[in-house]
């Protein structure tokens, strides 16, 4: 198919992939000639986007046509849908159309359903923080890929050190490989551990803190967090991780439910013997207690993808979340 749809928060195996696409594509002594990217500001992008795909290609190879973060699966006018459907059928076989969102594409829109009629698309979505199992899997392929070998103790270290961040997870993979110069031995966990910074248990003492109102070490954790530059929207994803994982403890133990095997099953905890200790975590709280954390921290993921200032926001939330156990 000469037409393809990329989407996802996942951007950087979406660069990995665009990347891949424009070197099977474009030949290189001819790339400036047969490749072309619309961001999304240009005035009329998507109507002079479809005119160059139909543009006969200059010399070797295709010609790559990148419509990059276009909104054109979440509103399309009358005028571009017409010309959509007047050019995607007829678009030569050496031209190809690249759509790049992260948003996910609305099924009920005519363009949407149309492009389905002659588009591949694919999906590149984060890995949800709370899923530790596929986690561990993303950190075994970006080794098996950077040629990097791993213990089970060091894969589920980096997991939880890293998240869900694939472009931290490749750049870290990338500094082990330096390090241990083409050594065949697996890395040990505290090699790992002194090479690789891990925030991740840094938001969960944040979470911690959160859980027991303790505002003024919320805000100091937080302070450092923000201070060694990790990302706002990573800090919230790994809240919202944890208070999931709380709530799900919390809601198997008010049914009754006392094997740890079928609480991680639920919770989707990759380790049995961590129920224990959430369940000691979790007991002053209760099940509505929990589920009032988690709009506020929605609220929080939206104000920040929405461009909201990231430390007042995150300092006023956290001050918020802190709220929820003072006033029980």
């Amino acid at each position: 198919m000469p037409i393809y749809v990329y989407w996802g928060e996942d951007d950087f195996a979406m660069e990995k992939a665009v990347a891949v696409l424009r070197d099977r594509i474009l030949d290189p002594l001819w790339t400036s000639f047969n490749y072309t990217a619309f961001p999304p500001d240009q005035a009329d992008a998507v109507i002079q986007a479809l005119n160059q795909v139909m543009t006969p290609t200059f010399g070797a190879g295709g010609r790559l046509v990148w419509l990059i973060n276009t909104t054109l699966c979440q509103q399309c006018p009358e005028n571009v849908l017409s010309e959509l459907q007047r050019t995607l059928p007829v678009i030569p076989e050496d031209s190809f159309l690249l759509l790049t969102s992260r948003n996910k594409p609305d099924e009920r829109l005519k363009a949407t359903k149309f492009l389905k009629q002659f588009a591949q698309f694919q999906e590149f979505s984060l890995v949800p923080p709370w899923k530790t199992e596929l986690l561990v899997q993303a950190v075994n392929q970006a080794a098996q890929t950077v040629g990097v070998k791993l213990t089970p103790q060091t894969a589920e270290l980096l997991a939880e050190s890293i998240g869900n961040d694939t472009r931290l997870l490749y750049t870290e993979m990338e500094k082990l490989r330096l390090y241990i110069a083409g050594s065949n031995k697996p890395l040990d966990v505290k090699t790992v551990t002194l090479l690789v910074r891990n925030t991740t248990q840094n938001t969960l003492q944040l979470a911690a803190a959160i859980r027991t109102g303790d505002t003024a070490k919320a805000l100091g954790v937080l302070g450092d967090l923000i201070n060694a530059a990790e990302p706002g929207l990573r800090i919230v994803a790994t809240l919202i991780g944890q208070f999931r994982t709380w709530l799900w403890v919390k809601i198997m133990m008010e049914a009754g439910e006392r094997n740890p095997q079928a609480i991680a099953q639920a919770a989707e905890i990759n380790n049995p013997k961590r129920i224990y200790f959430l369940q000691q975590e979790v007991k002053s709280l209760s099940v509505p207690q929990l589920i009032s954390y988690l709009p506020l921290l929605l609220e929080l993921e939206v104000s920040l993808k929405q461009g909201a200032s990231e430390t007042s926001i995150l300092q006023t939330k956290v001050i918020e979340l802190c709220q929820v156990y003072q006033r029980r």
